[in-house]
């Protein structure tokens, strides 16, 4: 690459709270030459309140067609030049990706600026498994799409990990009910900012709590996977068992004492801190 050509910036911005931003992105919103912003009058509300004043050029999914290309033609010029989406990293859900791709093809330099991210802040507050995910982010507009994409997720191991917007929250739950099956999850709203809430339990509880009370702002899904619901099929007997009993069976048929802890949590629709401490008295007693 050539020592003339620019660098793409991929600057990662808050989704709420202005105070995640990092150092690091504040001073390179500084220096560059031009910042590409989705929404320039969103994004001016950032830059006055941190006294930036570099220049801004819009680059939206309705533009990028042509918009890219100009923004590569700047990158190969020697300009530096800073992405910022609306909220959170740019590549995620916007087409920060496309000019991603553009740049590479054109032998340009892209560096990441990581921060605030609504999909892990969501994920690591919402109380299921964290170690393996699958990140969805909104779901296709057309009905068709929406239940072929559920139903390809229904038999998906890992916790999935959705966006949606208020006016859709409702109708999204329903689907996803229908086609995954009543499973345990989290709906995390307003992430970050004063009116940061999460309703976590079944889909069902999540449908119950929204049917009560309207849905604002914008919503990060947290939704179990298969992986969190493969305890065998139990009896009669087995359901009248203890949650203490029940862990106890799994982990004598080999299921590790963590995962045991989770299968009966999930399948009895209760806390796994509920579970746990029932499992931590009786091991005192041992």
């Amino acid at each position: 690459m050539s020592e003339t050509t620019g660098t793409l910036y991929l600057c990662a911005t808050p989704i709420g709270n202005l105070e995640d931003i990092t150092f690091r992105v504040l001073n390179v919103l500084k220096q560059v030459d031009v910042i590409g912003a989705e929404d320039t009058r969103h994004t001016l509300k950032l830059l006055n309140h941190f006294e930036i004043h570099t220049p801004m050029i819009s680059y939206h999914e309705h533009n990028k067609a042509d918009r890219g290309p100009e923004l590569v033609e700047r990158l190969r010029s020697g300009q530096d030049v800073a992405i910022v989406s609306d909220a959170g990293m740019p590549g995620i859900s916007d087409p920060g990706s496309d000019l991603v791709q553009l740049a590479l093809e054109a032998g340009i330099k892209v560096t990441p600026l990581p921060g605030a991210n609504a999909a892990l802040a969501g994920l690591v507050c919402s109380g299921l498994d964290t170690r393996m995910f699958t990140f969805i982010g909104f779901l296709p507009k057309t009905t068709k799409k929406r239940r072929e994409l559920i139903s390809t997720l229904a038999t998906n191991p890992y916790t999935l990990i959705f966006y949606e917007s208020p006016h859709r929250l409702k109708a999204t739950l329903a689907e996803l009910a229908a086609g995954l099956g009543d499973r345990q999850a989290a709906a995390g709203r307003e992430l970050t900012k004063k009116f940061e809430e999460f309703v976590r339990g079944s889909l069902t509880k999540l449908q119950e709590h929204f049917a009560m009370h309207q849905p604002r702002g914008e919503f990060t899904l947290i939704i179990a996977g298969t992986g969190e619901e493969k305890a065998p099929v139990p009896s009669d007997e087995e359901d009248q068992s203890s949650p203490l009993e029940a862990v106890l069976n799994l982990v004598a048929q080999g299921t590790n004492k963590k995962d045991a802890i989770r299968m009966v949590a999930l399948k009895r629709g209760i806390s796994k801190r509920e579970v746990y401490q029932a499992v931590v008295e009786h091991e005192k007693t041992i």
